[in-house]
């Protein structure tokens, strides 16, 4: 606990947004959600003081999936996006789901240690990366030091700010957290310039619309750029959007969108009423998409260290740059169905680390967050329910539960990978991740807005529930 309540003597040095004296109500919650959201696309759009004068400055070219799972931007005031936020989180959970630290999510002074030293280790991480980012602009563009430092100040502020966003909007200001809003505006981001975009390559349209209405009215479409969409300009091998993937994209929405809604229910009695019968429901993607985005935190982290580690130790430790590089090119997600064909040994090591990686940190997260068969034999005891024919024991309880839980965290994590992948191999537009991540959040957002407008129509239900 020692390291833990050093960060959180950093996090009490960080600025936190109050909490509002009386819970604002919905249209005003969600005006200041939207007010985060265009304050996110403002920065993400504003280009770092004076980066513009220095056109020969060039930032590392980062795979769209950092940018979709950190919500950053290059070059811009977002470009560290909320990446030393969600890594921070996820190395305190990995710690604790180690046994490596003490922590109990349930206790609320807990709690309140792992928001604080989360935010003290995000701001060390926003620091170290920030400067790394800068030195990367200097060493492309032959920047002085004061230029520099301009420009890393503005990046360590843009994360610094969009964690204050995040913080305020669970605080209750706004509906759900910043994390997901950002993350949902950086796949919304990808998906509209997939579709959308007017920039050409190799004489192309990006965007798979612009392209379609030009290769209407000039009357030729290649079947290549519908099915493949691979075009090479200067020894380099781009993948454009196809018809192909915005297919697969609507399909995987739907597939997402049902199973979402699929539950396994466990029949349980009340104490109160013995013969009367109830229902409790587990949603079948027991872990929602909780594993994938851990994973895309792992992977973004790998391949934005692989970019600083080529800029910095390509000459100083070429061992350490390689290797990074040689775990990066495996890593990396498929862009096409070509490459399962060309390039097959790549692919299976990818699919065999997601699926393995989305597994490990599915077990992990439910048992890290309250999701255990323990913890729910638990919540049912105290809400005073039992299953019929079982004695009200929490271990039998426990040891029942196991049979329902554990399974479906096996089959969740294992589907939403699975999911991931098949999207990523038909190049489905904003990457699979992206997909899984955005088709999660909306339906969070939808459940938090309907729960909120329910309690408003019906004022006595917060009496009910101590709101």
């Amino acid at each position: 606990m020692g390291l833990l309540r050093a960060l959180a003597i950093i996090g009490d040095y960080f600025p936190s947004p109050p909490r509002p004296a009386r819970r604002p109500d919905l249209k005003r919650r969600l005006f200041y959600t939207f007010l985060a959201l265009i304050a996110y696309f403002l920065m993400a759009s504003t280009q770092a003081f004076p980066l513009a004068a220095y056109p020969q400055a060039k930032g590392p070219q980062l795979p769209v999936l950092i940018n979709i799972i950190f919500a950053s931007a290059r070059g811009s005031i977002a470009q560290l996006g909320i990446g030393p936020l969600v890594t921070a989180g996820l190395i305190i959970q990995i710690l604790a789901g180690a046994k490596l630290i003490e922590l109990d999510l349930t206790k609320p002074e807990d709690r309140k240690l792992f928001t604080q030293a989360e935010k003290g280790l995000a701001l060390i991480i926003a620091l170290v990366e920030g400067l790394g980012f800068a030195l990367y602009y200097r060493a492309t563009g032959g920047l002085n030091m004061y230029v520099i430092m301009a420009i890393y100040l503005q990046f360590v502020f843009g994360a610094i700010v969009l964690m204050i966003m995040d913080e305020a909007i669970q605080k209750g200001w706004g509906i759900g957290s910043g994390v997901s809003l950002f993350i949902l505006a950086g796949v919304a981001r990808r998906i509209a310039w997939d579709m959308f975009s007017t920039v050409k390559v190799a004489d192309q349209y990006y965007g798979f619309f612009p392209y379609i209405v030009d290769s209407v009215i000039n009357g030729s479409i290649d079947m290549n750029r519908l099915f493949f969409g691979l075009v090479r300009v200067e020894n380099q091998t781009y993948v454009l959007p196809t018809l192909t993937g915005f297919i697969v994209t609507l399909i995987l929405i739907f597939v997402l969108v049902y199973l979402q809604q699929m539950k396994v229910n466990i029949p349980v009695v009340t104490q109160r009423a013995p013969g009367i019968r109830t229902r409790v429901p587990l949603q079948f993607l027991y872990v929602t998409n909780i594993p994938i985005l851990l994973v895309g935190i792992v992977f973004s982290d790998l391949l934005l260290l692989n970019n600083l580690a080529s800029a910095y130790l390509s000459d100083k430790a070429p061992w350490i740059a390689n290797a990074l590089r040689a775990l990066v090119y495996y890593l990396a997600p498929p862009r096409s169905m070509l490459e399962v064909a060309y390039n097959p040994l790549r692919v299976t090591i990818f699919a065999i680390a997601l699926v393995g990686l989305a597994l490990l940190f599915g077990f992990m997260w439910v048992e890290i967050a309250g999701l255990s068969p323990s913890a729910q034999a638990e919540n049912l005891i105290k809400a005073g329910l039992e299953i019929r024919g079982v004695r009200r024991n929490p271990k039998l309880l426990e040891a029942i539960l196991g049979k329902y839980i554990y399974p479906l965290t096996f089959l969740s994590s294992l589907i939403v990978a699975l999911i991931a992948l098949i999207a990523d191999i038909f190049s489905a537009y904003g990457t699979g991740m992206g997909i899984l991540l955005a088709v999660g959040i909306v339906q969070q957002f939808y459940t938090l807005i309907a729960y909120e407008r329910a309690l408003e129509a019906y004022p006595l239900l917060k009496r009910l529930i101590g709101e």
